[in-house]
């Protein structure tokens, strides 16, 4: 048996679920510019990242060179965290598992050494008491928007989707006893013995051990409305809401580490959807002498809406994929050169797969050279993460990025970095 690697699997289920979410609709996750500061947005956001971050920043103050029109084709971002390197021990488990199957392959205990048998044996007990446990987590944001900001009315068109995977290994307690009852055997005979107490009928190895794959998609798609409100004091507030259709999608696929066949990784039978009409709204206050401090609110998916997993196999259990409301603040001091913003996450959401759950405190920073370049730093830390959480942690993450604007048309660039993920960000565009 040649199993196919875990990694193309991987690789062809994030593919898969993402060609699915385009066709629904194109994706997004957060604007290159909201990834380079921290993840902030909701009192900073410019008109055509607006819809994703507080659709009231689109009637909200900005330069003169992006209150006319705004434009994001396309943005696209990911983040990665495998510390463990889960994809290459299943690499590694998978060719020892053909070097085991092959050794054991016309062994004759009278005439042969069981020496290869047992070193490759304890090779594979070795990795898997290493795999097991062990996790990786991705996500990947694709998407566009395009908004025509103003104070009486501005619209903004958007879709945007975010997909997360996670991987895991799970080893079973069998799996390692009978490949340690060959390692110790004493005798060619007692190897034998123990060696076809592990394999099929077809030479291949009857292991139990798993790897588990666990995805989850948000796809949205909708229109933005916001509207400047005048004061008695003569102060405006600005209102947004966003009504959008949302499509959720899970899948969840678990096999054992030999089994993997890749004309199975998108089998109906390991996904799951539901989609239905949900809102966002938000609101933003500008506010001193000259207006230099921003305030905003936004409250996404004001309607909760969850999904439960498919069963890959009998007796597994079901996992639920939650959208519920989230709200977060955000207040900022802004001038012609510079930004600095903080904000904060009223609720926690909840995990899905292998991961923490998430509500992240974040601070962001832009400085403007002359409306051509801007450098963006941010921070962000997870006040939901703990010691509990049923996979990687998501503690503290450092972002940096830089934009450049030329004649209208902009690209924007974003790294982020922490102990468990590496993330990166770019984003086409246009304002004037």
């Amino acid at each position: 048996m040649h199993p196919y690697r875990l990694s193309r699997l991987f690789i062809a289920i994030s593919l898969s679920v993402a060609a699915t979410s385009a066709l629904a609709s194109p994706q997004a996750f957060m604007s290159s510019r909201s990834f380079a500061m921290g993840g902030t947005g909701v009192a900073v956001a410019h008109p055509s990242n607006a819809t994703s971050a507080n659709p009231a920043m689109m009637a909200a103050d900005h330069h003169s060179w992006s209150d006319d029109f705004g434009l994001t084709l396309p943005s696209v971002n990911a983040r990665v965290a495998d510390e463990e390197e889960v994809i290459d021990q299943v690499d590694d488990i998978q060719d020892v598992i053909d070097g085991l199957e092959s050794s054991i392959s016309g062994f004759n205990p009278s005439t042969d050494s069981p020496q290869s048998i047992q070193n490759n044996a304890a090779a594979l007990r070795d990795r898997l008491a290493t795999f097991d446990d062990d996790t990786m987590r991705a996500n990947i944001g694709l998407g566009l928007s395009l908004a025509v900001p103003g104070k009486a009315l501005a619209v903004g068109l958007f879709s945007n989707a975010n997909l997360t995977a996670t991987v895991r290994g799970n080893v079973s307690d069998s799996d390692k006893s009978k490949l340690n009852a060959i390692v110790t055997a004493t005798s060619a005979t007692d190897v034998e013995s123990k060696a076809n107490a592990i394999k099929n009928s077809d030479g291949s190895l009857a292991l139990t051990s798993e790897g588990k794959i666990l995805a989850s998609a948000v796809i949205e798609a909708g229109i933005s409305f916001a509207h400047a409100l005048e004061l008695n004091n003569g102060d405006t507030v600005e209102l947004g809401f966003s009504p959008k259709y949302v499509q959720l999608q899970t899948f969840q696929y678990t096999e054992t580490v030999s089994g993997f066949e890749d004309d199975e990784f998108d089998g109906d039978e390991y996904q799951t959807e539901k989609s239905g009409f949900n809102l966002d709204i938000g609101a933003a206050y500008a506010f001193g002498d000259e207006k230099q401090w921003n305030a905003g609110i936004v409250v996404k998916n004001i309607i909760p809406m969850e999904l439960d997993s498919a069963q890959s196999k009998a007796g597994e259990e079901k996992r639920t994929l939650e959208l519920n409301p989230m709200a977060t603040v955000g207040i900022a001091h802004k001038s012609n050169y510079h930004v600095v913003t903080a904000e904060v996450d009223l609720t926690k959401k909840e995990a899905f797969g292998f991961e923490d759950d998430t509500q992240w405190v974040a601070l962001g920073a832009e400085f403007d050279a002359w409306r051509y370049a801007q450098l963006r730093v941010g921070a962000r830390y997870n006040l939901a993460s703990n010691d509990d959480n049923d996979g990687i942690a998501e503690e503290t993450q450092f972002t940096a990025g830089i934009g450049l604007n030329v004649f209208g048309a902009r690209l924007d660039l974003g790294a982020l970095i922490s102990d468990a993920d590496m993330g990166a960000a770019l984003e086409l565009g246009a304002a004037f």
